[in-house]
């Protein structure tokens, strides 16, 4: 399951670097897939569509930090907890129930974006 930040967020931007994955963007700031990964070309997202790795795409949230639930592992393969939660002050970095993934498909997705 994806994590995300919920409006409790009092913007410190201490996850944004811990993240592995360069899923977390801060409010207002578009993300790309390919921003801080190894992805080219066109990437089929988990709701089943395909967009172009390098397309900024609009913001999920303005006004806090924001996750990309296509870009996050909750840390699998790098780390034994979501970084983000582990450093957060606010404990604003939580499960996000609409993205249930099991570990496997959430190693394969770091697996995805982190080509050797």
């Amino acid at each position: 399951m994806a994590i995300k930040i919920t409006d409790e967020c009092i913007n410190c931007g201490a996850c944004e670097p811990e993240c592995p994955n360069n899923a977390i963007y801060e409010g207002g700031v578009q993300w790309a897939i390919s921003d801080g990964t190894s992805i080219k070309g066109s990437f089929t997202l988990m709701d089943g569509s395909t967009i172009d790795a390098d397309a900024k795409n609009a913001p999920i949230a303005d006004d806090v930090y924001y996750i990309v639930p296509n870009k996050c592992t909750e840390c699998q393969g790098f780390h034994e907890e979501p970084q983000c939660a582990s450093v957060c002050p606010v404990d604003c970095c939580v499960p996000d129930e609409a993205y249930v993934e099991t570990v496997e498909e959430l190693i394969a997705k770091k697996d995805k974006m982190h080509l050797a």
